[in-house]
């Protein structure tokens, strides 16, 4: 009696064991089902508590033949969840990527494809420090005071190129005038969707004729010297307007001087 009972409870675990690892392979898989891992540990630790009872059943003396089928179901039992349990390694976390490398994590950046060294805020952004609507790696007059409409420029009005300067009596750009417009180019490069005006002026000094050609050699000599520095000549306007358009007097020095100028804005 006590052979064929410990036999019915080790059949009955190994069916259970069976049943549960069918079941478990169903779930995880082919044919989109759901894998319920949370069952296995349940399946083992039954087929353990039988496997347990049993053996506890057999060793046992006939007195005692049912306490030992109750230790050894207890024990099978904790074995057989021991066993079962999930010691799969837990799934490793995705390294945060920063794909624009501006130093903000693509979860949390709020502009993606930054251009590489803009600085940005905390959000990824670029920053705009005059709040004026166009960031500081493509504003062209920044520190604008706060509430002034600017254009896409982010300058108030037409920008004056101060310092650029030109050889005497001619349109070659000053070595100090290169590196003034280096660092247009560089903000015009980055502001590709912006298109511009290059406007040449001079004082009064020679003839209307003369000066008028002389503005525009010199409005060309500056396109050109952004032309060669990456700034592509389609979006580029040059106008000369000689000495017709003075913004102070021609009678002293100082005053020619600031009427011999280049402006630059936006060509809308």
């Amino acid at each position: 009696m006590k052979t064929s009972t410990t036999g019915l409870l080790l059949g009955s675990a190994l069916v259970v064991g069976l049943s549960g690892c069918a079941s478990s392979a169903s779930q995880s898989g082919g044919g989109g089902a759901t894998s319920d891992s949370s069952m296995h540990p349940f399946v083992c630790g039954l087929a353990g508590g039988l496997i347990g009872g049993g053996l506890g059943y057999a060793a046992g003396g006939d007195s005692d033949e049912d306490t030992g089928a109750a230790i050894g179901t207890t024990a099978g039992a904790t074995i057989g969840a021991m066993l079962c349990a999930d010691t799969s390694p837990a799934p490793v976390e995705p390294a945060p990527r920063d794909t624009d490398g501006d130093g903000v994590n693509d979860a949390n950046d709020q502009c993606p494809g930054t251009p590489a060294g803009v600085a940005v805020d905390a959000v990824g952004c670029p920053l705009d420090s005059d709040n004026d609507g166009v960031p500081d790696f493509q504003d062209q007059c920044p520190g604008t005071p706060a509430g002034v409409e600017v254009n896409a420029l982010g300058c108030e009005e037409d920008l004056v190129l101060r310092d650029v300067n030109f050889e005497f009596d001619s349109a070659t750009l000053t070595m100090g005038a290169e590196q003034i417009l280096a660092d247009v180019a560089q903000k015009l490069r980055s502001n590709e969707n912006v298109r511009v005006r290059i406007e040449g002026h001079t004082d009064s000094r020679g003839s209307e004729a003369y000066n008028q050609d002389l503005s525009q050699r010199r409005a060309d000599s500056v396109a050109d010297f952004l032309a060669r520095q990456g700034v592509d000549m389609e979006r580029m306007r040059t106008i000369g307007y000689g000495e017709s358009q003075p913004v102070a007097t021609n009678d002293t020095e100082a005053g020619r001087a600031m009427n011999r100028r280049v402006e630059l804005g936006e060509w809308e």
